[in-house]
């Protein structure tokens, strides 16, 4: 749902973590650099010193993956890892379905990180104090890091969108480079380890949608197109969203893979259209424990 939930911590984690291995490497150089006197002392010294700085480096590379290990593990411990119920693993889902009338929708925004226009999408869904979910490409990550960096930094989910964005056939071997590789680099830039999988184009039948499924990855289509990769008008763009809009529908625009001057033109009036009709908006992740809770509690009245 729509909150003021920060995930600043983790760049504060990291800076902490710099400072830290600074200061242990100033300490490390005060310790074992030798002044002219030692240095005459002979070869003896010569190899205490190397002993322990070999020793001293261990510990000070040993101190640094812990501490990267424990802001992972909080990463997943702070909601940051998106495992899916099990119910979902595998399965290709274009909305949710809920019961119990509560009216959601999810704004989902692919082939970012870009420059400029995902920012500027950014900036409105925090004037808006609204969360989504960005399907990013891995290659954009790679180019673009502070950008997938701040979408996470600023409470949104995030999915995987391939590294290339191919429309072609691949083989298994291709297919699992496009999905680990991305998914790996989400995990390493930004501590979030993603099950959510967006096949490009929506196409299931080149090999990377199968890779995913069989891999338990939750296939997230959607309900609503905006079609704003096309040519079209602002009002035109707007319409496409609410034409088959429903509660529990995800809908599908792009901050990402050309100009997206349109789709963040149109996106504050997106906005406001839902909230005119008692709207609220909801992440993938939050959209999916909905629905899980949702059976739950149906299952329990049986």
């Amino acid at each position: 749902m729509e909150n003021n939930k920060s995930f600043l911590w983790p760049q504060g984690i990291l800076i902490a973590l710099l400072g830290l291995s600074a200061s242990l490497s100033i300490g490390l150089m005060m310790l074992i650099k030798p002044n002219a006197s030692e240095a005459q002392s002979g070869q003896n010294i010569n190899v205490s010193n190397t002993t322990a700085r070999v020793g001293t480096q261990k510990r000070i590379e040993g101190l640094k993956a812990a501490m990267l290990t424990s802001w992972q593990q909080e990463a997943q411990i702070k909601g940051l890892s998106y495992a899916v119920a099990p119910r979902f693993q595998g399965v290709t889902i274009q909305s949710a379905k809920l019961t119990q009338g509560q009216k959601v929708i999810a704004l989902t925004f692919d082939d970012g990180p870009w420059p400029e226009s995902t920012a500027q999408v950014l900036n409105i869904l925090k004037e808006n104090n609204i969360k989504s979910t960005f399907f990013v490409v891995g290659q954009n990550v790679k180019n673009y890091p502070d950008l997938v960096k701040r979408v996470v930094a600023e409470g949104h989910a995030i999915g995987n969108h391939t590294w290339h964005h191919w429309y072609h056939y691949m083989n298994q071997q291709a297919a699992a480079y496009e999905v680990e590789h991305t998914t790996d680099l989400i995990y390493k830039t930004t501590g979030v380890k993603t099950n959510l999988f967006r096949p490009p184009g929506g196409i299931m039948h080149n090999g990377v949608a199968a890779y995913a499924r069989n891999n338990k990855y939750a296939l997230i289509m959607w309900s609503s197109d905006s079609l704003d990769y096309s040519r079209l008008t602002v009002p035109k763009l707007i319409n496409n969203v609410f034409r088959l809009a429903k509660p529990g529908g995800i809908v599908l625009l792009h901050d990402g893979g050309g100009d997206r001057t349109k789709t963040v033109q149109a996106l504050p009036e997106i906005i406001t259209g839902f909230r005119k009709q008692g709207y609220s908006f909801v992440t993938i992740p939050e959209l999916l424990e909905m629905q899980d809770k949702d059976h739950k509690l149906i299952a329990n009245k049986k």
